[in-house]
């Protein structure tokens, strides 16, 4: 229930398209009742009154037409009654038939305008609920990611959302034409025999007990069906990610299997899926004609035996009884896909409904300018709530404005760790991160994140052009400034080698090219920004020499009266730092310059004289 009402929250703007899609299926079965009754007075003139009779209606006028059944049909019989008695039967029928025409033109015009409405409503829930989607996914902190499969996100935010689209808002329509259907029809049986209306209230409780168990059955298999998909797709994504490495040690078969083995558990699963959606069908309209050929033997009992009720009104009963059967059987096929549909809203739900845990404050401080410092106050850190393995342990650091700190230590030591707190990446779990003195926590995040730009050790690049790619989150920037922050990161000459210059699309990734081109043009990319705040994590480890000395020559330009922290892999990159933080297990165990950290002979001795031994 709470993931329809989660669903149902997206419906709000839209509310206007529901109202008239509610008025215009009332008038589709308003008219289709009216056009179902006059078989009563079709039959009557056909087998049953002779003209005496229609003079008895005529010698009885009836009152002023009121807003009521009784009055409608007692004004329609009394002009039938005329038309026979002045006219004769015939022309009874064609005036019968000409209503029969007129309400049934007007059923169906009613019927195409409540569909015709629905359409803004339905395709804008899925529009809002995936822009609702992926809105959160750029807002979730990067601890969400760590515990969740790459390839099931992008399950959720494709094919859940694409079966919420094609079962649950497909169904709308019949989850709300329906239902109105079934109870206009009922109430007009009602009107018509009590009693035999009472003999089927008592029997369509057991169908809809009997499709509500097939639903929930079906709800289950969807969700197993819907985290098995997941599971396929992070073995997509790891694959296409991973397929050097696939190839280069001989694991072709092994990811084959692995993909077979859940693949064929997907297929099997959704053979059940698809079965039980079949039933419903067949189940629906099985119980229709059951609890039909009941109302037929018990009416016909009222009309033969016990005389209670006319065999034209019997008739009549029976056809638009007939016409319960289509609305039931499309409303249980409606709930099963809506059974199924739900599966997906829950998992959908486990995205749109997760913390964000990174929450802005409610008066939110514009801070544009960095000052004078960022003090780092008795801060832990561990990436669940309430986990007692801190990564962070009772950091104590203030970093001034205008120089270069440096974090070193092991892996594992928490050094992009603490980075990641400066541009609120994380929250720290103690302590205060202040930026001059203001707690990180009041600052606004746009304005926090206007101030700091990083260059990592994996260059994260767009399927885009160069130009798209440097000026990256920037708008209206001129291509001389384009240029200049490509010239300033050694990349404007590898830039115009390429076949379309600034207008070359660089592939998924940036995949055309070298590991030193797509650094460069990270590094143009914090150039263009401007930032006050550089951080810079391990952005030449991965690099040849030719490469690293030019995107050091970079990345000097990039630093040039900037507050930086680096994270340094190779030691021999931050000498010049102003201060070295050693971090190891998530503590400061040493800081100072390169000099004196040196001549301390300690963890920052040792971590020299190791990679001096590997080089």
């Amino acid at each position: 229930m709470k993931n329809f009402l989660t669903l149902l929250r997206f419906a709000i703007p839209y509310k206007r398209y529901a109202i008239l899609n509610v008025v215009f299926n009332l008038l589709f079965v308003t008219f289709s009742l009216f056009s179902f009754s006059l078989l009563i007075p079709f039959l009557d003139i056909l087998f049953n009154k002779n003209v005496a009779d229609y003079q008895l209606i005529l010698a009885n006028a009836p009152k002023a037409l009121s807003f009521s059944a009784s009055s409608v049909t007692t004004q329609f019989n009394y002009y039938i009654a005329q038309t026979i008695v002045l006219h004769g039967k015939f022309k009874a029928l064609l005036f019968v038939c000409g209503f029969v025409f007129g309400f049934t033109v007007l059923k169906n015009v009613f019927r195409y305008l409540a569909m015709y409405i629905v359409a803004p409503l339905r395709n804008g829930i899925i529009h809002d609920l995936r822009q609702a989607m992926y809105h959160k996914i750029v807002n979730l902190p990067l601890s969400f990611y760590s515990e969740e499969k790459k390839g099931d996100i992008m399950s959720r935010c494709t094919n859940d959302v694409q079966d919420i689209e094609w079962s649950v808002m497909q169904s709308l329509e019949a989850l709300t034409r329906e239902p109105i259907n079934i109870i206009g029809f009922l109430v007009c049986l009602l009107y018509m025999s009590p009693h035999l209306t009472l003999f089927v209230f008592l029997l369509l409780p057991v169908m809809g007990l009997l499709i509500g168990r097939v639903g929930k059955q079906l709800k289950r298999a969807s969700m197993q069906s819907k985290d098995m998909l997941g599971s396929l797709l992070s073995v997509i994504e790891e694959t296409l990610g991973g397929l050097r490495i696939i190839k280069s040690f001989n694991a072709k078969p092994f990811m084959r299997k692995r993909f077979d083995d859940i693949n064929d558990d997907y297929n099997s699963l959704m053979i059940r899926v698809y079965r039980r959606v079949d039933l419903a069908g067949p189940i629906s309209e099985t119980l229709g004609v059951t609890v039909l050929i009941g109302v037929m033997l018990y009416g016909g009992n009222l009309v033969l035996n016990e005389g209670t009720l006319q065999a034209s009104v019997f008739i009549a009963y029976v056809a638009i009884f007939s016409q319960l059967i289509p609305p039931i059987k499309s409303l249980s096929t409606a709930v099963y896909n809506a059974q199924k549909g739900m599966a997906s809203a829950e998992r959908i739900n486990k995205i749109l409904l997760a913390d964000d845990v990174i929450h802005e404050d409610k008066s939110p401080l514009l801070k544009t300018k960095f000052e004078n410092e960022i003090t780092f106050h008795n801060v832990s850190f561990a990436y669940t709530r309430g986990d007692d393995g801190m990564v962070l342990k009772n950091i104590n650091l203030t970093i001034p404005r205008g120089k270069t700190i440096a974090l070193v230590g092991q892996s594992g030591s928490g050094k992009t760790t603490l980075a990641d707190l400066v541009p609120r990446f994380h929250d720290v779990s103690e302590g205060e991160l202040l930026i001059d003195g203001i707690n990180i926590k009041k600052i606004e995040t746009h304005s926090l994140n206007s101030m700091i730009g990083i260059v990592s050790q994996e260059a994260i690049l767009f399927n885009d052009t160069v130009t798209n790619n440097i000026s990256f989150g920037l708008h209206n920037v001129s291509e001389d400034k384009i240029i200049a922050a490509a010239k300033a990161a050694n990349a404007h000459e590898f830039i115009l080698a390429m076949p379309q210059g600034y207008a070359t699309n660089i592939g998924d990734r940036g995949t055309k090219l070298s590991g030193g081109q797509r650094q460069r043009l990270s590094i143009a990319r914090a150039l263009l920004k401007n930032p006050q705040l550089l951080i810079l994590d391990e952005a030449t480890s991965a690099l040849d020499t030719e490469s690293e000395r030019l995107v050091q020559d970079a990345l000097h330009n990039l630093m040039q009266n900037r507050t930086s922290i680096v994270i340094a892999h190779r030691l021999s990159t931050i000498q010049h730092a102003d201060e070295i933080i050693v971090l190891h297990q998530g503590k400061i165990v040493e800081r100072g310059t390169h000099t004196s950290l040196l001549a301390k002979d300690g963890t920052y001795k040792k971590l020299c004289d190791m990679q001096s031994f590997e080089d």
